[in-house]
């Protein structure tokens, strides 16, 4: 993990500042895959993940600081998170130094700025991803997702890919342990995390949603459904909207 999180610390130093856009999003799939395998987990996937050419964000569910890794391992994008995560030994600076947009949760009005930074991000070409739950859980529910996130993929047409994330033992049973939950620290949780074995992160995607001509409700609505179908869980329920169209 230190020799790793050297290599980081030089990529995004020496490297990142001179490289070019998709020399960028190659290095970070690359540092990202080698963490998860660093940490013992293998990530399969199935669906089909954002293309290239199109504005995309992806919808996920949220079990840890671990999601953004494990999605980052086969799509590189930059993610909306919390600004806690700043203080998160390594990982936290290595977050931000590879573009997240943090959100002041506290900041009733902070959307707006994240919005504007994710219309730049989609007018570069990036790949968005956001956890619209707004916090963690085991896996074993999926709450409610946070319409407001979802405005900028309205606005730019974009497509929304739902994402689900289940963490699990070899034998298929849930593995619990790497859950980022209650007053667990993150140096607690990476504890937990290496002292695990043989643990599978698998990674689904759904049908991408047109947000094109729909309201942030209604996608915030169908990609909660796609997500709780992925992970054969009951949807709860989302505020009304206008559901999106068929995938495009």
């Amino acid at each position: 993990m230190a020799v790793h999180a050297g290599y980081a610390a030089l990529i995004l130093h020496f490297v990142f500042p001179r490289a070019g856009v998709e020399r960028r999003r190659r290095l970070v799939r690359w540092w990202s895959a080698r963490l998860v395998r660093v940490l013992g987990v293998e990530v399969r996937v199935t669906g089909e993940p954002p293309r290239a050419g199109h504005a995309a964000m992806i919808a996920a569910n949220h079990i840890s600081w671990l999601d953004i890794f494990v999605v980052m391992s086969v799509q590189p994008a930059r993610f909306i998170a919390k600004s806690e995560i700043r203080d998160w030994p390594m990982a936290g600076w290595i977050a931000e130094r590879a573009g997240t947009l943090f959100i002041r949760r506290a900041r009733r009005h902070d959307t707006g700025r994240i919005n504007e930074q994710v219309h730049t991000a989609f007018a570069e070409g990036a790949c968005v991803g956001l956890f619209p739950e707004g916090t963690t859980t085991e896996g074993d529910q999926l709450l409610r997702f946070h319409s407001s996130l979802f405005e900028p993929a309205v606005a730019n047409s974009a497509h929304v890919h739902p994402t689900a994330i289940r963490y699990a033992h070899a034998d298929g049973s849930s593995c619990r342990a790497v859950a980022y939950v209650g007053e667990t620290t993150f140096m607690q949780s990476l504890g937990l995390i290496i002292r695990q074995r043989g643990v599978v992160a698998h990674l689904a995607f759904a049908p991408p949603l047109d947000a094109g001509g729909h309201d942030r409700r209604g996608v915030a609505r169908a990609a909660h459904e796609r997500v709780a179908s992925l992970l054969g869980l009951e949807p709860r329920g989302n505020p009304p909207g206008r559901a999106p169209g068929p995938p495009a």
